[in-house]
């Protein structure tokens, strides 16, 4: 694997801050794959986006083990790519040195948050995101029970479903039962853990469920569908994975977090630092389609799009499990 990115890899060494004409850009996708329908998918939709408006390549790799992502980012950085696109929170320590051996390179990574002059770390408020489609998940459900599934059992899905908790219990809803995949890598990527987790719930009572868990997530869209539940997508918009039967999406925008990297490096304006986006950044939101247009009321519409509001205009402050580990909800 390593001879294949090694042949898709420049060796010219750039300069910091490089010139339009000059970037080289590579993306490195987290566990769970490039196609994940979820959030390495969005990625590759942002990268993709920025190529054919700009004409500009990029070269991308798949981690399949957590020792390639030190080596990949090493690799890159050696043969002069630049900027250098990272999705998920595992990168950090990887970046954290690598960052310091190469300091004339950019680098951003998503979903945390690395502190050097060359790294621009991109956040999101996924817990108020969570919390508006929890208002729409409370007010779908006939048993007043819903669910929500986790990936990988990390203080950031926590945030997820804190947010999602508080969401449904302030519409109405009894109970939310809720369930992580696993704690280990391998939680992102099982589709049928999370159909059997999804079957589970259900025959507890849940009819809306809420999975945040990449790519795991897919097969408890495809069990709350065969039940003729409904489930809720995240990251990219799942609408369309289960017409009729997907609710709504947790749409978080890393497509946008990696095309403005991408963009701000073509026309030297990237900045390092962090930026935290949520609502009233259009970091997140919830996601209507043709595909959902049926199963939300004008009604329900209308309780979303307040609690929106609400939380953007301050009136409503969604918990947050990464800064405070006790959900109040």
């Amino acid at each position: 694997m390593k001879r294949i990115v090694l042949g898709l890899l420049a060796a010219t060494a750039l300069a910091f801050p490089a010139l339009a004409d000059d970037i080289k850009p590579a993306l490195l996708y987290d566990l769970g794959g490039k196609f994940d329908k979820s959030f390495n998918e969005a990625a590759y939709n942002g990268a993709e986006k920025f190529k054919q408006e700009t004409g500009i390549d990029y070269v991308d790799f798949e981690i399949s083990n957590a020792s390639q992502r030190e080596q990949a980012l090493r690799r890159f950085a050696e043969d002069g790519r630049n900027p250098i696109i990272m999705t998920g929170f595992s990168f950090v320590d990887s970046l954290t040195k690598v960052a310091a051996d190469y300091p004339d390179t950019k680098f951003e990574i998503i979903d945390d948050a690395v502190d050097a002059p060359n790294v621009r770390s991109v956040t999101f408020k996924e817990n108020e995101g969570s919390y508006v489609v929890g208002v729409l998940a409370a007010m779908a459900s006939k048993s007043h029970k819903v669910g929500f599934i986790g990936g990988m059992d990390v203080p950031l899905i926590r945030k997820f479903g804190c947010g999602y908790v508080g969401g449904a219990k302030a519409a109405g809803a009894a109970e939310v039962v809720y369930n992580m995949t696993g704690d280990t890598p391998a939680a992102w990527n099982d589709p049928a853990k999370g159909g059997e987790i999804a079957k589970t719930q259900m025959d507890q009572g849940a009819d809306v469920i809420y999975a945040a868990a990449g790519g795991t997530g897919v097969g408890v869209l495809q069990a709350a569908a065969d039940a003729g539940k409904l489930g809720i997508g995240v990251d990219s918009n799942q609408n369309g994975l289960q017409p009729g039967h997907v609710l709504t999406s947790m749409v978080k925008r890393v497509d946008v977090a990696v095309y403005n990297g991408l963009m701000d490096a073509k026309d030297g304006k990237f900045t390092a630092g962090a930026q935290h986006l949520g609502l009233k950044e259009g970091g997140v939101d919830y996601a209507m389609d043709d595909n959902n247009k049926d199963l939300v009321t004008a009604e329900m519409k209308a309780a979303a799009d307040k609690a929106k509001q609400d939380i953007i205009d301050g009136k409503i402050e969604v918990h947050d499990f990464t800064t405070d580990s006790k959900c109040p909800y």
